[in-house]
């Protein structure tokens, strides 16, 4: 117990603060027994600083989305390049979000990959337009450029593509695509922080762009999403504005325009003024103590995922004729949300083998998102349109991934490397 007699609360928070930098402390590395120790999907990406910025935040009672939460928006837009961020409590709501702002109509379609996470897919649903399901690029798992095109109809009103596992979309051709078309645009950047697209951050082309900062994240909130936006126009006036008042009831408390929506409605108490047919997607400020110590993280635990990336795949390349590695195109920086397998015809075994073998050993795997989104019994309650989705179905069928984080050191990169290549040899 700490002895409390006589002294300030602050020096009681510093002794709470070096006691728990003292517990965190990382100085006894683990075992690695081959073969044994299990290799997770993902390991927590915080440590003292984000607890101690949390308790901060407790022991003042303002727990609620406050300044920190304001200071991690401003930082975030600006290391990606945005004018302005909205944090939520999700990265669904993320998305939810962004499309609500559109203005989108009953009948009203979206177009977006079949190969992407649900809420990627549902939101278009939620706000009365119809998902468009189209296929994907075998090679990278992104969203086809022709497949957008062939997609067109003069019900189009958005293109909602996913830099999917950190790796960008062919950005040029879909911007050009989106401006020629005359369509709303938004990146789903879930996976992709960091992921960048010759020279520049994803999240910056279309007039939405949406993050997760979920537990398994490059980046993580524990829960927590954000909605990066320029400063432009939407149904309903600027963006920014409509975006905070949606995140919060609808009210008007965050609009640049609040006094005078107040003084067309005197009758009502300007603090209980509903402009938006909002939601309640709010983020705690214990989400934004941990948003604002994360990242100043994310180019080195993005660097190492990259350089465990490069370890497996140029290790494992002698096996491409039976297993597909990841592509980086020319231009980009892949962020490897995970890293991806997928089986060839060629192989003489099967996904389902490769995966058990690998989990067998402690490899954690899934497979690649929610699959083909098409073969989801949610979407027998949804009406939604779908072309030839040959490609999406082929990774549905052949594709896994595993964890690829920065508890995946040297020791773990070479076990990996072995297990597969015990696997393959076998053949």
């Amino acid at each position: 117990m700490l002895r409390t007699e006589n002294k300030s609360k602050q020096a009681l928070f510093s002794e709470i603060a070096s006691a728990v930098t003292d517990y965190m402390a990382d100085d006894q590395p683990r075992e690695f027994v081959h073969g044994k120790t299990r290799i997770p999907l993902n390991v927590p990406t915080y440590g003292a600083p984000e607890v101690i910025e949390a308790l901060d935040s407790l022991l003042s009672t303002w727990v609620t989305m406050g300044k920190k939460v304001a200071r991690f928006e401003e930082m975030f837009a600006e290391y990606v390049g945005q004018d302005y961020g909205v944090m939520v409590n999700s990265g669904s709501s993320a998305n939810l979000l962004a499309l609500s702002c559109l203005g989108l109509q009953p009948g009203d379609e979206v177009i977006t990959p079949a190969l992407t996470w649900a809420t990627t897919v549902f939101p278009i649903a939620q706000v009365g337009a119809v998902p468009v399901l189209v296929d994907v690029d075998r090679e990278t798992y992104n969203i086809s450029p022709e497949a957008i095109e062939r997609a067109i109809t003069p019900r189009t009103k958005a293109v909602m593509l996913v830099h999917l596992l950190g790796n960008p979309c062919d950005m040029a051709r879909i911007t050009n695509i989106a401006h020629d078309h005359k369509l709303y645009l938004i990146e789903d950047c879930c996976e992709a922080h960091g992921a960048e697209y010759h020279g520049r951050q994803v999240g910056i082309n279309g007039q939405f762009a949406t993050f997760s900062f979920f537990f398994s994240h490059h980046i993580s909130t524990i829960e927590g999403g954000m909605v990066l936006v320029s400063n432009g126009r939407v149904p309903g006036g600027q963006a920014i504005d409509i975006l905070r008042s949606l995140r919060a009831h609808g009210w008007v408390r965050e609009m640049s325009n609040r006094e005078a929506i107040a003084a067309e409605n005197p009758n009502i108490d300007p603090r209980f003024l509903f402009a938006t047919v909002g939601y309640n997607f709010r983020p705690t400020e214990i989400a934004g103590a941990f948003g604002i110590h994360q990242l100043p993280r994310l180019e080195g635990l993005v660097e190492i995922r990259r350089e465990a990336a490069k370890y497996i795949t140029d290790s494992l390349a002698c096996y491409q004729d039976w297993i597909q590695l990841p592509y980086e195109a020319p231009g980009t920086r892949h962020s490897y949300f995970a890293y991806p397998v997928l089986v060839k015809e060629a192989a003489p075994f099967t996904k389902k083998a490769l995966q058990a073998f690998l989990e067998s050993k402690g490899v954690e795997t899934r497979q690649i998102e929610s699959g083909n989104m098409a073969l989801q019994p949610a979407m027998k309650r949804i009406k939604y349109i779908a072309g030839d989705l040959s490609n999406a179905q082929y990774i549905h069928d052949n594709g896994f991934f595993f964890g690829l984080h920065q508890g995946v050191g040297q020791v773990e990169r070479e076990a990996i490397v072995d297990y597969f290549k015990e696997f393959l040899c076998e053949f």
